[in-house]
């Protein structure tokens, strides 16, 4: 591990809180697209009767 000097707990926060976020939008993304996809296979079997 890198020395981060006097600043080591505000970039290990900094990056704690990143990867928070995108860990956030991948799994927000990933169910939207388990919804719409649902949607979309409900809409097709109505439409093909």
């Amino acid at each position: 591990m890198p020395d981060l000097g006097k600043y080591a707990v505000e970039v290990l926060l900094a990056y704690g809180v990143s990867i928070a976020i995108l860990v956030t939008l991948v799994v927000v993304s990933w169910q939207q697209s388990r919804r719409i996809r649902r949607d979309l296979e409900a809409a097709e079997d109505r439409k093909n009767g």
